[in-house]
């Protein structure tokens, strides 16, 4: 019985040929190169005549370099080029890594919010594990016969049970705006199943996702903006009501390249621009709400959250704080 052969390790990017193994056409025209000299020299050498008393050592030693020389700095040429292109090579592999960890952490980030904005909008499940369907016939003669008129209760129709809910405190709120940051992030998961309960936080959860998912589709990640903190006063005078100048500290996105990109598509994307006004209105709305319960530390921590981040840029974009 033969033995399996091993197979060859995968090694993705790293794994491909770039190429730097063979020799390029610098590499190719430096040896002709070389040799032609060599053989213009040899042939000078050799056909041209001697006068006695010429020679000797020194004689030797400018010819060798005359030889020698030139196909050193021809070589030390090639070995420059021979770098450059190996270190351009490399950058690409380094970049191209780079992005596909990026990727891979959007997705996923992207398949966790999914799934628990899934969880929490499927309705709930009444049948007990290991409970078999009964048929219609079945389920018809176990029905419960309907009580007489006195001893049917009255229904309740006060309070709905979302309403009954104690309001979300604002750690909380803050803690679901920056969504989780992994499956392990427990005090972000059961924050944001608490904010999905509240049906106002909710559709500020959902507008921040739609705009993220936009925005990640142009590069642009919150977690790479650093932003400059705004004073508490300021997300106070927003929350009043006020625009232009006297909020123009809440505009702290300070990336051009993400501000033009945004700017950019904005104006090229029409669905692109309806969330972000979407996503505006909804954070304007629900964070005056938020506001009065909220103290000047909590205001301050929220620019470090994803939503905020977003609705900085957003609000740069649009000329909010102008």
């Amino acid at each position: 019985m033969t033995e399996p052969q091993d197979k060859p390790i995968d090694l993705g990017i790293y794994g491909r040929d770039t190429g730097l193994g063979r020799l390029s056409v610098a590499e190719l025209l430096a040896i002709a190169v070389g040799l032609v000299w060599v053989a213009g020299v040899t042939g000078y050498a050799l056909t041209t005549p001697t006068a006695e008393g010429e020679g000797g050592p020194l004689a030797t030693l400018m010819t060798v370099l005359v030889v020698v020389l030139p196909l050193a700095l021809i070589w030390a040429a090639v070995a420059t080029l021979r770098a450059v292109r190996t270190l351009r090579e490399e950058a690409k592999r380094l970049q191209a890594a780079v992005d596909a960890m990026r990727n891979a952490y959007v997705a996923s980030q992207q398949t966790q919010a999914a799934a628990i904005l899934r969880r929490d909008d499927a309705p709930p499940r009444l049948e007990s594990s290991g409970a078999v369907a009964a048929r219609p016939a079945e389920r018809r003669a176990a029905a419960p016969r309907p009580a007489p008129a006195e001893e049917q209760p009255t229904l309740a129709l006060g309070t709905p049970p979302e309403d009954a809910r104690p309001p979300l405190s604002v750690a909380d709120f803050i803690l679901s705006l920056n969504f989780p940051d992994s499956p392990d992030d427990i005090a972000g998961i059961q924050a944001l199943r608490l904010a999905l309960a509240d049906r106002g936080i909710a559709k500020l959860i959902r507008a921040a996702q739609d705009v993220l998912t936009l925005l990640s589709q142009e590069g642009i990640y919150m977690d790479d903006l650093a932003p400059d903190r705004p004073r508490a006063e300021v997300w106070r005078r927003f929350a009043a009501g006020e625009r232009g100048r006297s909020i123009a500290g809440l505009g702290g996105i300070r990336d051009r390249a993400s501000l033009a990109l945004t700017a950019t598509r904005m104006r090229e994307d029409p669905i692109f621009r309806d969330a972000a006004h979407h996503f505006l209105r909804t954070f304007d709305r629900t964070f005056s709400e938020m506001e009065k319960a909220a103290t000047d530390g909590e205001l301050v921590e929220l620019a470090n959250t994803r939503t905020a981040r977003a609705f900085m840029l957003f609000g740069r974009v649009t000329g909010t704080f102008d």
